[in-house]
């Protein structure tokens, strides 16, 4: 690979290095300097480059399983491109989309003008016909909501997690109030945990929920509907606002006591998008639309093979030692399946 014919394996470091652990292609050049093996960070780009030109069909056949999942999970953060786009929006973002089906789970990093919602709208185009609308799981930020064609095509649930925070920033000035929802909310969590523990498929955690965490939720929404319109809360205070917001987003934040498979909150999403907030604290930017095109195809690949507890470097040395059976027939050049493809091979 490369003008040097470096050996596919280097590719594949580099690109776990660069995009699985955040270390800046400078500092690699300064070490490897270090080592007697110089590689400039021209080379470096030069070898990555290529590597995701042969991951893209392994990386676009993930994009379309990814829409088939049951349950959708998104949200974004900022991160700048150096490189001026001919758009009148001039804000960047990279955004996660976590897709979990039955058997297996997707990351996918998507780094540009367009936010969260945006582009799971794009995601969702490859989605087959005939199937229902998926569960997605987001904050209520309306950015992860709304696409460019409008509201999106889901069934919505609203993160747990999100609105608990809310009440935790205003916990030394209302102690008492904070407490008790906490309290409430913790019961909920336990039950979950107690679902998952002895892995209660989608429709009976729903009747579990229903009969453990149903009655919990419906007095926690009567103490908060009480708070305001018994005048025991200022509405413009730290409290009452938190109390608004979840309010507000009641049917959404309950969806797990409607929705079989429906999730309790968007964790899972937002410790994947730390792998990109790290690349950005180490980095800063991407140079061009380019750079954080093989940066979006490198995280979704690795991140991906993690989520299904595959070996990235060994996945995506496969992959690239079979560049033209992966672009003939991607699909069985997954994570959860390629090593029968590899066999075959």
């Amino acid at each position: 690979m490369g003008e040097e014919n470096y050996d596919l394996s280097v590719a594949v470091l580099l690109g776990l290095l660069r995009y699985g652990t955040g270390l800046p292609m400078n500092r690699l050049e300064r070490l490897q300097l270090a080592f007697g093996i110089p590689m400039p960070v021209s080379t470096q780009w030069e070898l990555l480059l290529k590597a995701a030109g042969l991951l893209t069909p392994a990386h676009a056949e993930l994009t379309r399983q990814a829409a088939q999942g049951e349950v959708l999970y998104n949200d974004d953060t900022i991160m700048r491109i150096l490189e001026k786009a001919p758009l009148e929006r001039k804000a960047t973002y990279t955004t996660s989309i976590l897709s979990r089906s039955v058997d297996h789970r997707i990351a996918l990093f998507i780094t540009g003008h367009h936010h969260a919602g945006e582009n799971l709208q794009a995601v969702l185009k490859h989605r087959a016909e005939g199937l229902s609308a998926p569960i997605q799981m987001c904050d209520g930020l309306a950015a992860n909501t709304v696409g460019e064609a409008g509201d999106l095509n889901t069934i919505l649930a609203h993160c747990l997690a999100h609105a608990h925070r809310r009440f935790v920033e205003v916990e030394g000035k209302f102690p008492v109030e904070v407490e008790h929802l906490l309290g409430q909310l913790k019961v909920v969590y336990r039950n979950d945990a107690r679902a998952k523990r002895e892995g209660m498929d989608p429709q009976v955690r729903l009747a579990f929920h229903q009969q453990g965490s149903g009655p919990v939720m419906a007095g926690l929404e009567t103490w908060l509907r009480d708070q305001i319109e018994g005048a025991k809360v200022e509405p413009n205070s730290g409290l009452g606002q938190a109390i608004a917001y979840m309010r507000k987003h009641w049917k959404e934040l309950t969806l797990f006591l409607h929705e079989p498979g429906a999730p309790l909150d968007n964790n899972l999403c937002e410790a994947s998008l730390k792998r990109a907030i790290m690349h950005r604290k180490n980095s800063l930017f991407y140079r061009s639309a380019t750079g954080a095109r093989v940066g979006d195809t490198f995280m979704s690949l690795i991140h991906s093979t993690e989520l299904n507890g595959v070996e990235p470097f060994e996945y995506l040395l496969e992959l690239l030692k079979h560049a033209k059976e992966v672009d003939r027939e991607p699909a069985r050049w997954m994570p959860w399946n390629y090593p029968a493809a590899a066999a075959s091979g």
